[in-house]
């Protein structure tokens, strides 16, 4: 009879500081405290809402890995249901030992439950372990999500709109003035001819 050394459940306040170390890569990059307490806010809304789950994964009775689960849209504009599984993660020491594909049958188990079509997931663009996980799973890509901080969107844009100037130091409004004002010239010099 074989055992198995994984096993699920849904998430404690308990888990917060576990949860803070996992996710630590993609929460709010500030004191550890803070980021702990993030997550019991987190942890706290996720159990009174019946849309949302974070399961835990304990390999031999130690915290290995979570994933967030979240029944909703595909977008705020589609409104095919799709189930989230975001931010599945496995602790280092406990990679391939089937970690990641129980939080990922949980995702899918909890899908079929709901009667929902689609599983989506975003894995760090930088990750190619988790990349080529998701992959492997059936999970193709669908979007792009880019990322930014305001100021550098601002920057970006403000350059965008910078007035282009010709050679001379005119601006291209001016340019353009003087180029419709030597066309009207030559057209009222045409007619009187």
């Amino acid at each position: 009879m074989t055992r198995t050394l994984v096993s699920l459940r849904a998430a404690t306040t308990a888990d917060a500081p576990h949860l803070a170390e996992l996710w630590t890569d993609v929460i709010r990059r500030n004191g550890r405290e803070e980021q702990v307490a993030d997550l019991d806010t987190v942890i706290a809304r996720v159990e009174a809402s019946e849309d949302e789950r974070i399961v835990v994964a304990e390999y031999d009775g130690e915290f290995a890995g979570a994933v967030h689960l979240q029944a909703t849209t595909m977008s705020p504009l589609n409104h095919e249901p799709v189930l989230r599984a975001l931010s599945p993660h496995v602790l280092p020491r406990f990679q391939r030992h089937g970690i990641g594909s129980a939080l990922m049958d949980a995702a899918v188990s909890w899908a079929e439950e709901l009667g929902i079509g689609h599983v989506a997931t975003a894995a760090v663009a930088g990750s190619r372990d988790a990349n080529r996980f998701m992959a492997r799973i059936a999970l193709g890509p669908y979007a792009v999500l880019r990322i930014a901080t305001t100021h550098a969107v601002r920057s970006r844009l403000s350059a965008h709109r910078r007035p282009v100037t010709s050679s001379g130091g005119r601006q291209l409004t001016q340019v353009l003035a003087a180029r419709r004002s030597m066309r009207r010239s030559r057209a009222s010099a045409a007619q009187e001819s």
